[in-house]
């Protein structure tokens, strides 16, 4: 028996694309979606563009005068269509006017008609009120991960004695029937003396372990204090990852050794032209229009942690000739919105994207495409603490990149868990 699909009004915001996700079923879009759609049209945000395109695509559909109400074609052999209609006949307490209630009125309806009904939302609570209606209710899961398995970006492998002081005196080992992906990580450990290890990476085109390029390097002050940010500074540092992903809870690093590295590539190598911050744009109170001044007062509020890293690692390097202040105000240091990336193209940057488990795959998946030739894209962030209503740490933008991108020759991921803030900080990850 064919599925249907109905289609809640965030999936189709979360991506553009779903309606072509849902194989050769049924999928019905009911009118209320089209309604919140054409109210969302005019945003000038990513909700306004994702509208737009699922409208044009709805669009497109209507051609050799198909009708959406009866039902068109897809190009995966499935069916789309639009419901007029929806089932009154709702529990005492449901306001009948919500736009979320007309939506799961329409998947009520066709239940009783006898279709095979599944309700597809990335709002928790309808789902919750689906499963209460006795609707078949699930997230949108194509661009979803298991942050439980998310991967590490690097593994613990015992040798022996004998290959281990190999390593040591060739600078290289081949490892047999190894699962290792491009630019992993390894921590090579004896087999007989635990403490006797080496800090290594994977390079598939070698096919062999190598040391860390960057291993005793001092950047811009800052120093690796464990092994996860001695990895994640190796990524950083090497011309030839293009694309960085760094996970971790509060106070492990994240975006102090991006800058740092930035900073380190940017003032002293000459390697970029600029260093470019953006975050998005996520409150959990007013929205930043609220704000006084323009655009650059507006953003001040917003990158305030990135001054203060900024601050930091000013006192660190007491060698720079460089003040904070002229640092700060540089025009080589360029913060910015991740609304305003959108149409632009960055040459010759140091990219970091800071907070980046707030946006969606495809948010992600923009934002990527911006990197034009010699720039290097770094994304940071925590996906236990996401602001963002639809999503989780299983469907965000930053978990979904490290898996997808897990593996290609240009990318490389570390996750890291220790918190080197302060011992207080510590402790507050740990116990609350």
């Amino acid at each position: 028996m064919k599925k249907t699909f109905v289609i809640d009004t965030n999936v189709l915001i979360h991506n553009p694309d779903s309606l072509t996700s849902f194989g050769d079923n049924e999928v019905v879009l009911p009118i209320t979606v089209i309604e919140e759609l054409d109210r969302f049209k005019s945003s000038t945000d990513e909700r306004g563009r994702s509208a737009r395109i699922v409208t044009r695509f709805l669009d497109g559909l209507r051609t050799d005068g198909a009708k959406l109400s009866e039902g068109v074609p897809l190009s995966n052999g499935g069916r789309l269509r639009i419901e007029l209609n929806y089932e009154f006949d709702l529990p005492s307490g449901m306001n009948l006017a919500a736009a979320d209630n007309k939506i799961l009125m329409t998947a009520l309806k066709l239940k009783k008609e006898g279709e095979n009904v599944f309700f597809v939302t990335k709002d928790i609570n309808a789902r919750i009120k689906a499963d209460a209606l006795g609707i078949d209710a699930r997230d949108y899961e194509k661009q979803k991960v298991n942050i439980e398995e998310l991967y590490s970006g690097w593994k613990e492998i015992l040798v022996s004695k004998e290959k281990l002081d190999n390593f040591y005196l060739n600078k290289e080992l081949v490892l047999k029937n190894t699962d290792l992906n491009n630019n992993q990580f390894v921590l090579l450990k004896s087999e007989i003396n635990p403490d006797k290890t080496a800090l290594t990476k994977y390079l598939k085109k070698l096919n062999k372990i190598v040391p860390l390029f960057h291993q005793k390097t001092n950047t811009w002050g800052i120093k690796p204090l464990n092994m996860q940010q001695h990895f994640a500074m190796e990524l950083l540092l090497c011309e030839d990852i293009k694309l960085v992903t760094l996970v971790g809870t509060a106070g492990t690093g994240k975006t102090l050794l991006a800058m740092a590295a930035g900073l380190h590539k940017t003032f002293n190598e000459n390697r970029y032209n600029k260093i470019l911050i953006s975050r998005p744009i996520v409150p959990l109170g007013k929205d930043i229009g609220f704000l006084p001044g323009d655009k650059d007062a507006k953003l001040s509020h917003w990158m305030q942690p990135i001054f203060d890293n900024l601050e930091y690692l000013m006192f660190c390097n007491k060698n720079t000739e460089e003040t904070y202040q002229s640092i700060s105000k540089s025009e080589r240091i360029e913060l910015e919105a991740v609304t305003y990336i959108r149409g632009r193209t960055l040459p010759n940057q140091y990219f970091i994207v800071d907070e980046a488990q707030n946006l969606t795959p495809h948010e992600v998946k923009t934002i990527i495409s911006r990197a034009g030739e010699n720039t290097k894209v770094i994304l940071t962030g925590d996906p236990y603490q996401i602001d963002n209503p639809y999503l989780d740490s299983n469907s965000n933008g930053l978990t979904y990149v490290a898996e997808r991108f897990k593996g290609e020759e240009i990318f490389g991921h570390i996750t890291l868990e220790k918190s080197e803030r302060s011992y207080l900080s510590s402790l507050a990850v740990n116990l609350l």
